[in-house]
């Protein structure tokens, strides 16, 4: 792998899937950032295999590859780099990439991308609903959601997407939070997933500047919902 992007692009897509790198993990591989070439842009992902997160940036792609490295070691390191572009090399059958940037080199390890945890594609109908609505709906419900594991049901948030609204609904035992959703057009089936209160707030905090709705994709069983920004 040989790509070629600008600090302040990496350092953005770094925060942005930092928020899914898991701090204590008996998979060690799930404290890494995976760095991928897809179809002439740089991919970032991370996953605490409870939500993962992906983030897309521009760049110049000499050769394809991937790798997986410490999150928190890259993010450090190219935080610290001044705003010119910034090379990620890698060498063939090699377990570590080197950055380089304006006078400053770094080698870091990683590990083979192919023990990554896969992180599923959700294919199904799309919806979209309204980032300003969305952004309002889950701060008004996530409170409710309780913060233990001892019912982990409970954790989460109860989403429904019935005719032409969407439903949020969380409880912890003691109280309740409602809010629902107009959707432009209506959907043909009923469809109920319970996402994590973690992820919907991770979620919001990646909201505050978007303007454009948001599209929300369930999978074919309905145990997973992809949200695209």
């Amino acid at each position: 792998m040989n790509v070629t992007c600008l600090q302040e692009n990496l350092a953005r897509g770094l925060g942005i899937v930092g928020r899914a790198v898991a701090l204590r993990s008996t998979l060690p591989i799930t404290s890494n950032v995976l760095i991928a070439t897809d179809h002439g842009r740089i991919k970032l992902a991370a996953t605490n295999l409870d939500i993962a997160l992906s983030c897309w940036i521009g760049g110049q792609i000499e050769e394809e590859g991937a790798i997986t490295v410490p999150a928190r070691l890259l993010g450090d390191f190219v935080n610290s780099l001044p705003p010119e572009k910034i090379t990620l090399a890698l060498a063939p059958r090699a377990k570590q990439i080197k950055l380089t940037c304006a006078r400053n080199e770094a080698t870091i390890g990683g590990m083979d991308a192919d023990d990554f945890p896969p992180i599923p594609a959700v294919e199904g109908d799309t919806l979209e609903i309204d980032a300003k609505g969305l952004r309002e709906a889950i701060t008004q419900v996530v409170f409710s959601a309780a913060t233990d594991d001892s019912r982990p049901v409970l954790t989460g948030i109860d989403l429904v997407v019935e005719g032409d609204r969407v439903t949020f609904a969380a409880a912890d035992g003691f109280r309740l939070a409602v809010r629902h959703l107009q959707l432009k057009k209506k959907v043909p089936d009923r469809q109920e997933v319970i996402v994590p209160a973690r992820a919907l707030s991770e979620l919001n905090r990646l909201l505050q500047d978007q303007e454009d709705p948001v599209k929300m994709t369930f999978n074919a069983n309905k145990t997973q919902v992809l949200f695209a920004l």
